[in-house]
């Protein structure tokens, strides 16, 4: 790396690891490298340090609807599968709360979204000094060695677009960006038309609403709650749901099937061959992906009967139905353009806002790289090619290490991937990996420099003979001049 690409930022010393996002999956792994650093004299500690864009932790603040539980188990938080004792449980985090016993009567193994979330604000508020929050890395920069890489620049700036550019260097990374927004083929979001994921933040902008009706498109757990959201928060308005099933899908999230979320299963999906990947994926699609909690769908339904004996249908079905464009309107809303499936027919929904419940789709790590990207190997499908250990496989050229948090590992760790279920039992394994990694790296540098020792000494010491006949002495001068006049 040139002398000039530091010259631009502010330099830092050089960090064990740098994460980048610092959502569930890097705030699990700084608890696990907490716990390390916990049993260890200060000088040996893991240093690292984090970057999130947003301006406090947050996880999925705009579906923090108010009722809705987890559909994974309190047991799976950040901790407890890998440790127990660790102090960042949720059931410590309770009894930091004075709340342990209270939940315990509830009987449930299902907090709230809003009480997981402060549980996770609880976790985070312990790293406050390693997380640079409001910052985005906006570039990766190899930091090379004789033509190996042995670590990388991270470089950040403020979101807001006000101060100057830092410059982290890390001898590894930990990519937790997360995922983005689906959008349908041809939409854009706007001031009428929306990602579920900020339904708390817009909706209750929503001051002018002249149609008095939402058309909410998606067949997931998020589409079913925001439908359920709106119906409930706007009753004098209509609610559609738009979906190309027939109805929503129960979620399996009986025992055996989530056998799926155990540590164990990400180790048989790792080692299976490709063919039987793709079949696990799709058998237990429907443990996670565009299905919904059995409770949610009865709710749901019994409204619709409810409606129909009542006379007045505020809440619409309209399944078999795709959605085939979304135009904003002049004087405010937008306008769903829908075809029925099973009749072809085309027709529109005029609302007040259209919101886009579509799922999420994992970041391209690749897209930060820069040319970093060209050293990472890929599989046969253009896929990258990552470790057990969640190490992106690199050419031999790069020693640093880069580590995947989450999503974009799918194919080769499986379903849990993007999910909390195994957060905790990943996050050690990292830690493990950047730990033996390190150790190597010191082993290495310490043989190379008793190497170097070694060749230094033997270039500066005298010759000496052992056991040689010593040569005569050479005659004076002037006795060699006497010799040759001679005779």
């Amino acid at each position: 790396m040139s002398a000039g690409h530091a010259s631009t930022a502010a330099q830092e010393t050089t960090e064990d690891l740098v994460g980048i996002g610092f959502g569930p999956a890097n705030l699990a792994l700084a608890i696990a490298i907490a716990e390390h650093n916990g049993e260890r004299a200060p000088d040996q500690g893991f240093r690292c340090a984090f970057v999130e864009r947003q301006p406090e932790f947050g996880w999925h603040p705009g579906m923090l609807l108010e009722g809705a539980t987890m559909q994974v188990s309190f047991l799976k938080d950040l901790a407890t599968m890998r440790d127990p004792g660790s102090r960042f449980t949720f059931l410590r985090y309770l009894h930091a709360r004075d709340r342990l016993a209270d939940f315990i009567n509830q009987k449930s193994f299902f907090p709230t979204r809003v009480e997981f979330h402060d549980y996770l604000r609880w976790c985070a508020a312990a790293f406050e000094g390693q997380v640079a929050y409001g910052r985005h890395a906006v570039d990766v920069r190899p930091v090379e060695r004789g033509g190996l890489v042995e670590g990388f620049e991270v470089v950040t700036r403020p979101v807001d677009g006000g101060g100057a550019d830092r410059v982290l260097r890390t001898r590894d990374i930990a990519l937790g960006t997360g995922l983005r927004p689906r959008l349908p083929e041809g939409v854009s979001t706007g001031a009428y038309v929306w990602h579920n994921r900020d339904l708390l933040f817009r909706a209750p902008e929503l001051t002018h609403r002249p149609r008095r009706r939402f058309t909410v498109v998606g067949a997931g757990q998020s589409a079913a709650e925001t439908v359920d959201y709106l119906y409930r928060t706007f009753p004098d308005a209509e609610v559609c749901a738009v979906f190309t099933r027939y109805g929503y899908s129960p979620a399996d999230d009986s025992p055996f099937a989530n056998r799926i979320f155990d540590p164990s299963a990400v180790d048989d999906f790792y080692d299976a061959p490709e063919d039987v990947k793709r079949s696990l994926l799709a058998y237990h699609g429907n443990t996670n992906y565009s299905v919904v909690d059995g409770e949610l769908i009865e709710q749901l339904y019994r409204t619709v009967y409810q409606e129909k004996v009542s006379g007045t249908e505020r809440l619409r079905i309209l399944n078999t139905t795709s959605l085939t464009g979304v135009e904003e309107l002049p004087d405010g809303g937008a306008r769903a353009v829908l075809r029925s499936l099973t009749t072809g027919e085309r027709f529109t929904l005029d609302s007040d806002a259209v919101v886009l419940a579509t799922g999420y789709r994992p970041r391209d790590p690749r897209d930060l790289l820069g040319p970093l990207a060209d050293e990472c190997l890929t599989d046969g499908q253009g896929r990258l090619r990552i470790d057990r250990d969640h190490r992106v496989v690199t050419t031999d050229r790069v020693r640093a290490g880069i580590y995947l948090q989450g999503a974009g590992t799918e194919h080769t760790h499986g379903i849990t991937s993007s999910l909390l279920s195994t957060l905790a039992v990943r996050s050690g394994r990292i830690r493990d990996s950047l730990l033996t990694r390190r150790a190597e790296r010191a082993d290495q540098t310490e043989q190379a420099e008793q190497a170097e020792q070694v060749e230094r000494t033997e270039s500066t010491a005298p010759v000496r003979a052992t056991g040689a006949i010593p040569a005569p002495a050479r005659p004076a001068p002037e006795a060699a001049g006497v010799a040759a006049h001679s005779g």
